[in-house]
């Protein structure tokens, strides 16, 4: 049995979790937060962490956004295939909930209408959209505003499979080397491995909203993560970029089939905020 969704409702959801993303840290990156400051060996570093989590606070009591770039909107949508959407085009709703949310919630608009001639929307739409058809008669909407500082250091490589798992950990380790104090660390790193050149891109993407502390469900990838952490924690970046042995907060990783011929790894950086929130409607 069908279930009638007006597409309004997800304006107004989109709306409501882009201003909260942009004014408060999610509770799983709160609490890695404060797990990496307890943890931090470099007094630099661990001085770096207490005044991020200073600024966090103020951020949140003062509704100021948590970071002066509010990013360009990621939205992904998993919507029931006995769900029907009603009362407009469904692009057009998460496009006018972003709207709503960056023009109400005095967000800065950062989205330019063609990438040469530069000309801003001034109400950063559009939105980047992914869809997925899942089972059920719900939409799941995971909103991760953007920013690109971090963006702007995302790799992708096209490894030839003999490469192998040490080519796609020495891709990870190279892109985060790379990125250094760039991508404002401490970092999340989100990895894609297989699939194609763009569904690796969009993997690696995905996982930044993946929960922190929570690992693949796939044995050899979660000991991948858990791997890749240390190791990037051993690089030395540190907080800020300024020493120390924080660099990251989490390595999470996406896995999909691939073709014989390859063995596509992207990685996508998010800096210390790693906004993301997800809702059912």
């Amino acid at each position: 049995m069908l279930r009638s969704i007006n597409v309004g409702e997800i304006t107004k959801n989109i709306k409501e979790m882009c201003i909260e993303a942009n004014h408060y840290l999610s509770p799983d990156m709160d609490a890695a937060m404060k797990k990496a400051e307890q943890e931090e060996k470099a007094p630099l570093g661990k001085q770096i962490l207490e005044q991020l989590q200073e600024n966090l606070k103020i951020a949140a009591e003062e509704m100021i956004p948590i970071c002066q770039d509010t990013g360009m909107a990621v939205v992904f949508l998993e919507i029931g295939q006995d769900v029907h959407l009603e009362g407009g085009l469904l692009e057009d709703a998460v496009n006018e909930g972003v709207r709503q949310g960056y023009t109400e919630g005095y967000l800065r608009k950062s989205v330019v209408k063609d990438p040469l001639i530069r000309e801003n929307t001034k109400d950063n739409t559009p939105a980047i959209i992914h869809t997925r058809i899942v089972a059920g008669d719900k939409v799941k909407i995971k909103v991760a505003p953007k920013g690109f500082g971090s963006e702007n250091m995302s790799r992708i490589f096209m490894l030839k499979p003999a490469e192998g798992i040490e080519g796609v950990k020495n891709a990870v380790l190279t892109a985060v080397k790379d990125a250094g104090p760039n991508a404002c660390p401490p970092m999340v790193v989100g990895v894609g491995i297989g699939g194609t050149f763009e569904k690796s891109a969009i993997m690696a993407k995905e996982a930044l909203t993946r929960e922190v502390g929570l690992h693949s469900d796939i044995e050899y990838v979660k000991e991948l993560e858990e791997e890749l952490l240390s190791r990037i924690n051993s690089l030395g970046i540190g907080p800020g970029g300024l020493g120390g042995t924080t660099t990251a907060l989490a390595v999470n990783i996406n896995t999909y089939a691939t073709h014989i011929a390859g063995l596509p790894v992207a990685v996508n950086i998010c800096c210390h905020v790693n906004r993301h929130i997800v809702r059912e409607v």
